[in-house]
């Protein structure tokens, strides 16, 4: 007999999903890739890419997540990680760990990247600001 929460096979291709407006952030665009449904939400995997030109950016946050990988396969994006301002370019991976208190406040017009985080389910939660932020950079 199947174990009913047993891991699935998964194989997504890129015209399986489609980009959606609906996730976390309006200024992004987020593709999933199927790794929710095959882990019974142990996992997240999606793409997230620009939507539109930085403003007030992510504002001040932390996730409930036991594991939180960013991967940047294209562009560029600044974060505050604390009161340490960090840029993650293409082919650079960030592991969030748990509860850090972080920022996303600027990135470029072709930034994507890969996140993959546990639980799929995983809580955002608004903090108070720790130090101030850098203005992002205008587009064009």
């Amino acid at each position: 007999m199947l174990d009913s929460t047993a891991t699935l096979f998964s194989h997504v291709k890129p015209a399986d999903t489609a980009w959606r407006g609906d996730g976390l952030r309006d200024f992004f665009l987020y593709r999933d890739l199927g790794v929710a449904d095959a882990t019974h939400g142990q996992v997240l995997a999606q793409l997230v890419k620009a939507n539109s030109a930085p403003e007030a950016g992510t504002g001040w946050h932390r996730h409930e997540a036991k594991f939180h990988m960013v991967y940047m396969l294209k562009g560029w994006a600044k974060f505050m990680y604390g009161d340490q301002e960090t840029l993650v370019s293409a082919g650079d991976v960030v592991h969030q760990r748990p509860g850090i208190v972080h920022y996303l406040f600027d990135y470029s017009p072709d930034m994507e990247y890969l996140e993959v985080v546990g639980p799929a389910d995983f809580g955002t939660i608004d903090v108070p600001a720790p130090c101030p932020v850098p203005q992002p950079a205008p587009w064009g």
